[in-house]
């Protein structure tokens, strides 16, 4: 066991957005609208953006699509800003492959996700991840939970075994409790940055030690998310929860139904015609949407 009695660092900066990858009318990825909206995202606070995840649909990106998106954000937001890619998958060959790839094309660091479906266990989880980790030993790695998708979860005593990589820097706690965070940092020490992947849980996580949040809602909240952060290290903790309540009705319809779904949808109300999901995902609802609609209409006001 391995005390955590200070702060941890940050690789990454404290607030990463999900990116959603556009596409046009033809369903075909809209590079220029994609190098566009990461500069938006720069300025509405977001100090790393992680491309080719999950939001960005990229169990329905080719390779070829994947490694341009990375190359046209990394060029586009330039050197101040960190761009993370998704190289996850159930296969390691495959993970392997994709991380050594985005290393090979300029990526500040890897999103790697828990395999998913195979259901692994914890041995096979860390022989997956340190393979990964060795097949590219100079990009830094984000290892991601989430069980809720992937059908098993990353435990934090394997973690710590893989602590001795040095290229595992940090970890994307998506399992629904601040308890993995808490046991994240009672496991691996101060050492592992943990990020929050839910928005709602932001700030709860904050409380117990995560250093920030790759986030889905700073598409359309990304400067609230930023005050809310910086106001919680500032020690204005009263404002931080302001902003937590504040923001949790955005949060929570982003998340209404299968993300990246609602917040496309919250994007186009808002005039980025980033396209409609690709299939087997499907635009959001009338009633869905226009609850969005009203959502936005009121954070305007505020």
């Amino acid at each position: 066991m391995t005390s955590s009695a200070h702060l941890s660092p940050i690789p990454f900066g404290r607030l990463l957005t999900a990116m959603v990858t556009p596409f046009d009318n033809d369903g075909n990825v809209d590079f220029a609208l994609a190098g566009r909206l990461a500069r938006y995202l720069v300025d509405e606070g977001s100090e790393g953006i992680v491309v080719c995840g999950t939001t960005g649909e990229s169990p329905t990106l080719s390779w070829l699509e994947q490694h341009k998106l990375l190359e046209t954000v990394k060029n586009s937001v330039g050197r101040g800003v960190k761009v993370l890619a998704g190289t996850g998958s159930n296969s390691t060959a495959e993970a392997i492959e994709a991380t050594v790839k985005a290393s090979d094309l300029g990526a500040d660091g890897a999103l790697v996700v828990v395999p998913y479906y195979n259901k692994p266990p914890q041995e096979g989880l860390e022989a997956h991840f340190r393979a990964v980790a060795n097949a590219a030993p100079d990009l830094p790695l984000m290892l991601y939970n989430i069980p809720g998708r992937t059908g098993c979860s990353l435990n934090p005593s394997t973690v710590q075994r893989l602590m001795d990589c040095p290229n595992i820097l940090s970890f994307k706690a998506a399992s629904g409790t601040t308890s993995e965070v808490t046991d994240l940092r009672i496991h691996c020490g101060s050492k592992l940055a943990i990020y929050s992947g839910d928005d709602g849980l932001l700030l709860p996580m904050m409380s117990v030690g995560a250093v920030g949040v790759v986030s889905v809602a700073s598409h359309i909240v990304g400067s609230r998310i930023k005050a809310m952060i910086d106001a919680y290290f500032n020690g204005q903790v009263t404002m931080a929860l302001a902003y937590h309540e504040q923001l949790q009705p955005i949060f929570k319809a982003l998340f209404a139904t299968t993300n990246p779904i609602p917040v496309k949808a919250a994007l186009e109300i808002m005039g980025w015609q980033v396209g409609a999901p690709r299939s087997p995902l499907f635009p959001l609802k009338k009633p869905m949407k226009d609850e969005l609609i009203d959502i936005i209409k009121s954070l305007r006001q505020i």
